[in-house]
């Protein structure tokens, strides 16, 4: 439940960058976003969209009765107990959150890439087809802001709706690939290469992409948001490439209390410690990193961390703050399909 390790090593491998590269909003030259611009970016976001017809499903660690080992998916008692859940029609993002759609946004707001998250942080920001990298606040302004420009009911996701996408309306799926399992290739292209992933990414997936960029991050490197086949429903990467926010406040008890119909998580903070840096923490769903081998990205797992994206330092001293595994997708809470 933890990703100090990574946090570590994001920190380690930012020492051996050699080089920043420049970073560019869209329309950056231009100075403004046009009326044009604006348009077309709205049209585009409305049609990545996927419609999910609402209904009920038994939301959380459902292996001891419905998986295929009999077996529960996670050790840890906040997915538990499992528990029936309604929810109401809406759509949601194929996508994670882009570096170019929310430049786009800094942009068109006059606000520029945050400066204070490492020189990783700014490399990884660069390539816009790969994930944007953000704290909760940030995600929650940009889809509050895609709320504003095209006059939908944008939001972040609540926890509930986004199990239930990930799961493809709820299905008995351990992970959101194209058939609910992992696939790699075993067979090595050199003595000096690894496995690939098929339908999910391997650290072999990420370090060659970051060598063919000439990039430092190694296995810590985010892919393009649709390097691999979505699940059933037609989503992306929601069990690898990024931990994804959430409306909900986090609160380890919560599945005992939560209602039937269309549970917004706690009604109120709830719960911090070491890992949230001792502020009250929101939900993460997903996986940062994907490691098909040891597992990871399971669809009822949790996560949580501050909403600011920092963490307690070792032996809590200080703290560090750990974006680069951290994102978003939006949802339109609207009973019909977007247009």
């Amino acid at each position: 439940m933890t990703d100090l390790k990574p946090a570590l090593l994001l920190l380690l491998v930012s020492a051996l960058v050699g080089c920043e590269q420049s970073l560019k909003s869209p329309s950056a030259s231009q100075g403004k976003i046009s009326s044009q611009e604006m348009q077309d970016f709205i049209q585009n976001i409305k049609s990545n969209t996927v419609f999910v017809e609402g209904g009920e499903f038994l939301m959380g660690d459902y292996g001891i009765q419905f998986g295929p080992e009999k077996l529960p998916y996670d050790a840890e008692k906040h997915t538990k107990p499992l528990h029936r859940v309604e929810l109401s029609n809406y759509s949601i993002n194929k996508y994670k959150i882009t570096n170019y759609e929310f430049q786009f946004y800094l942009t068109s707001n006059n606000l520029e890439l945050r400066q204070d998250a490492g020189n990783d942080f700014k490399i990884i920001s660069t390539i816009p087809t790969t994930p944007a990298h953000m704290d909760w606040f940030e995600a929650e302004k940009y889809c509050s802001w895609l709320a504003n420009i095209s006059d939908l009911p944008f939001g972040l996701p609540t926890e509930a709706q986004w199990e239930y996408a990930a799961r493809s309306r709820g299905q008995f799926l351990m992970v959101a690939t194209n058939d609910g399992t992992y696939k790699i290739n075993e067979i090595s292209a050199t003595e000096h290469d690894g496995p690939r992933g098929i339908n999910i990414s391997t650290t072999w997936d990420r370090e060659a992409f970051a060598k063919e960029l000439g990039w430092k991050t190694q296995d810590l490197t985010p892919l393009p948001v649709d390097r691999f086949p979505p699940n059933p429903l037609g989503l992306y990467a929601m069990s690898d490439n990024g931990y994804e926010w959430v409306k909900d406040w986090y609160d380890p008890n919560y599945y005992q209390l939560s209602p039937l119909k269309d549970p917004q998580g706690p009604d109120t903070p709830s719960y911090k410690d070491p890992s949230s840096n001792y502020n009250y923490a929101k939900v993460l769903r997903g996986k940062d990193f994907a490691d098909p081998r040891w597992g990871g990205g399971v669809n009822v797992h949790r996560n949580y961390r501050s909403p600011d994206g920092t963490m307690a330092g070792l032996s809590g001293k200080g703290h560090l703050l750990v974006l680069g595994n951290k994102t978003a997708r939006c949802v339109v809470n609207h009973p019909q399909t977007i247009k």
